[in-house]
Formats: C-alpha cells, structure tokens, sequence
C-alpha cells in the first residue's frame, strides 16, 4: 500500500442543514480515508449545529469548529489553521465530488512534488442543461498562465487540492473580501507556482433554487473581482508591463463591462449601472458601448423607461 498523506478537507457551513449531510457523506465516502474533515460552523441559526454535533459522534475523522457568524472567507482561515494534513482541500456544505476525487488529486500532488497544488474538471448541477455540461479545464502551464488567471477564476472552490504550506506562506484567504475571495487566492498562488492539472470531473457544484449563495449578488462579485485584479496588478507591475496596456485595460475594465452588458441583456439595470459608471468612469469602451452605458447616468425610472420606448420601436 502506498503511503498516503493526511488531507485536511474544510469545510464552511451556514445554516447548511438540508444539504450538510450529503456533503459530509460525500467527504467520508472517497476512496482515499486517510483524511480528516474539518467543518467550521459559522453561526448557524438553524439547526446545522445539532447535525453537525451529531455526526461528529459518529466518525471520529469529523471535527466541529463552532463560531460566529464572520463569512465564508474567515471560517475557512479558521479550518486551515486547525489543519493538520500535509494537503488541504475545499468542500462548501452543499457540493459534493466523486468518490475519487481526494486520490487523484492526490496522486497528481505525488507525481509532481513541485506543484503546489493539482486541480480537476467539475460539473453544475441543478440548473438549465445547457449549463451543466462538464467542463474540463485546460492545462494552465502550457499557455501565458498569469494573463488568463487575471481574467477568470481558473477552478471552482473545491476543484483543487492544495499544499498546505503554501496556503500558510501565502496567507490562506483575505478576509476583507466578501466575495471572490478563491479568485483571489488562486491569482497569488497559482500565478508564480506550478499547479497540476487532473482532466477528470470531479467536482460537482449543487445549485439550490432557494438556497442563500453570496455569488447571486452581481453586483458585489463583479466589482469584488475587479477590485482584485487591479490590486494584483498594483503589487506585481512587472505582469502589468510585459501584458501591455491594452491587454491589461481588457482584462480588467473590459472584464467589468461584459459583467455590465451580461446584466443589462438580463435587464438587472441595478447591477448593469453600477458597472457601466464605474466603466464610463475608466474611459473604457467604444462609441458604441457608451450608446448603451450613458443611459445609466439618468435616473433609474428614466431609464427603464427609455429601454421600454426603444424596445416599442
């Protein structure tokens, strides 16, 4: 038998109760056991606490972290402080992986001890067909890795397994961000450090009609995600010169002017003038951009009510 590492899964819960359980089965099901699963319950007011204390008797590889409730971000610095596995990987109290999914991301990690972390395809469930094909993601090292890294988070939350040394060296998550706080995480760290990629699916992202998810707030994520890219840029200027400006511009100000018009297509005007001012604000765009994004200086009523004259013909 070959030797197996410890892995520390961590897993943050808030008011989780419906689907908790069949994330932690998830968890204690994969072929790989020599694990330990650190669920850290972030206030929960329902009854997550009394099911979390209850399996927690039952398999001694559970451990409960009770705190208040501060945000996904914090619990899950809590759980890796708590660590104590050699590699450490992300699982949300309401998504699931495949039985294998530990191994072999695993094996990858021990096939290449440079690596400092591997990561896998995954698949949405839940929603309209069209968006949950699986999807494969492509291998990052054999491309410019920092300029599509800057444009998109490259992996879901628990798409990877990852060293936990060097979640420690880079400081685990940022805790000021409220969103996007693994886009940001994986851009420091997976920007400057070999990963590994696994082309399976293996992770399967559950999506809830009435669950409570802090990526439904447009708004906040897009500007969130912005934010982090221009910080990023700022303390690494070298990747800001050798992008170039106009690619630079793209990724970010064009980045947040899709989000913008991806809004605006679905008429969520709330979230599209948000981001249009702050792209108007950047003197982005083209004559034919700003035909739309203008509009978003007037009052809201005002403009919904020019989008429904123009829509009459």
């Amino acid at each position: 038998m070959k030797d197996q590492h410890l892995i520390s899964v961590i897993m943050p819960c808030y008011n989780s109760a419906k689907t908790l359980e069949s994330s932690i089965a998830s968890v204690l099901l994969q072929t790989y056991e020599h694990l330990e699963l650190i669920v850290v319950d972030d206030g929960s007011t329902d009854s997550s606490p009394e099911l979390l204390s209850r399996l927690k008797d039952k398999d001694m590889r559970i451990v409960a972290i009770f705190g208040e409730n501060r945000g996904a971000g914090p619990a899950r610095n809590v759980g890796i402080r708590a660590a104590r596995g050699r590699y450490v990987a992300f699982l949300d109290s309401d998504d699931t992986w495949a039985g294998d999914c530990l191994e072999k991301l695993c094996d990858g990690l021990i096939a290449h001890p440079e690596a400092a972390l591997t990561y896998c395809g995954w698949q949405n469930l839940g929603l309209d067909p069209k968006m949950c094909m699986p999807h494969i993601p492509p291998d990052y090292e054999e491309g410019d890795k920092v300029e599509v890294f800057l444009r998109a988070c490259p992996w879901p939350i628990h798409a990877a397994l990852v060293k936990r040394e060097v979640l420690v060296e880079f400081g685990g998550f940022d805790e000021q961000w409220t969103s996007c706080m693994d886009f940001d995480l994986w851009l420091r760290l997976g920007a400057f450090r070999t990963v590994v990629r696994v082309p399976e699916v293996l992770a399967f992202y559950n999506h809830h009609s009435a669950d409570w998810r802090i990526s439904l707030n447009r708004t906040r994520v897009s500007l969130n995600h912005w934010r982090i890219q221009l910080r990023f840029l700022s303390e690494h200027p070298e990747v800001a010169a050798r992008l170039g400006r106009a690619k630079v511009r793209d990724s970010t100000h064009g980045e947040l002017m899709r989000r913008g018009f991806e809004a605006y297509w679905k008429r969520d005007l709330a979230t599209a003038r948000v981001l249009f001012r702050e792209v108007m604000r950047q003197g982005y765009g083209e004559i034919k951009d700003w035909v739309y994004m203008v509009p978003s200086l007037l009052p809201e009523l005002w403009h919904s009510r020019l989008i429904a004259f123009i829509e009459k013909g």
